[in-house]
């Protein structure tokens, strides 16, 4: 049986299986018997991953099929520092799991050369998850957070930018009412600071719940650092109803 290698964002791991992508996050949300409800996030790795920092070797000797020729699920490989020590270029897509096991694949892009809106809302997703406003695009955001000069900053960083209704360009706009956030009130706050005190982030929640609401996501996925940012565009809602309507669906009632 082949065996593939994941970097999963809830929580932060690198894992090994017999299961292919679909499949595989199918069993992360749901389990063996279905009992389980857990959104999967993670990133499918190139077969010819290699490493001298994770023991991919010892992982995939004990990644073998059950003694009733039930596939492996997982062999966990590590579950710290993962993100940072895995090579950009051998990530691949970007899979999206809902509550109730629903997959939905998302491919790399060249990133936009421009992003609309004045203001924007982050969710960080790996290897900390705080929800974050800035005036800052998704690429200059990344550059900031990986930049080595910065007080607290990371070697890298995953997120998703997510929806800010009319508030991306008025912080003052009540276009927000299909917006399913908490304390819509302090969000709005987090971003009036933003065009008032010349900040360019402001933390809106210092830990965020990792669930993501997937029908908010704007425009799409990043993760990468200074010298590289991977893009995974987030399809329109029209184009998720058309062509992906099941998981769509489940993206919208969980």
């Amino acid at each position: 049986m082949d065996r593939y290698f994941y970097l999963s964002l809830i929580p932060e791991s690198l894992v090994v299986s017999m299961l292919a992508p679909p499949r595989f996050g199918t069993y992360l949300s749901t389990g063996t018997k279905k009992r389980a409800q857990e959104q999967a996030v993670y990133f499918e790795l190139d077969g010819d991953f290699v490493s001298d920092y994770f023991g991919l070797e010892q992982a995939k000797q004990d990644c073998v099929p059950h003694e009733d020729g039930e596939p492996k699920h997982t062999v966990y490989v590590s579950i710290y520092r993962v993100l940072e020590h895995i090579p950009l270029d051998k990530i691949g897509s970007l899979w999206l799991t809902t509550r109730d096991g629903r997959t939905l694949e998302l491919k790399q892009q060249s990133p936009p050369k421009e992003f609309g809106g004045k203001y924007h809302l982050y969710q960080e997703l790996c290897p900390v998850h705080p929800l974050i406003a800035s005036v800052l695009n998704p690429l200059d955001l990344t550059k900031f957070i990986t930049d080595p000069s910065t007080r607290i900053g990371l070697p890298r960083i995953c997120f998703a930018e997510l929806s800010l209704g009319g508030m991306a360009d008025d912080a003052r706009s009540n276009d927000v009412e299909n917006l399913p956030y908490k304390a819509i009130g302090h969000l709005r706050d987090c971003i009036s600071e933003l065009a008032s005190q010349s900040k360019t982030t402001k933390t809106v929640n210092r830990i965020q719940p990792e669930h993501i609401p997937f029908r908010c996501i704007k425009s799409g996925f990043f993760i990468g650092g200074r010298e590289k940012v991977l893009y995974y565009p987030m399809p329109s809602s029209e184009e998720l109803k058309r062509e992906h309507h099941a998981w769509w669906r489940s993206a919208a009632l969980t």
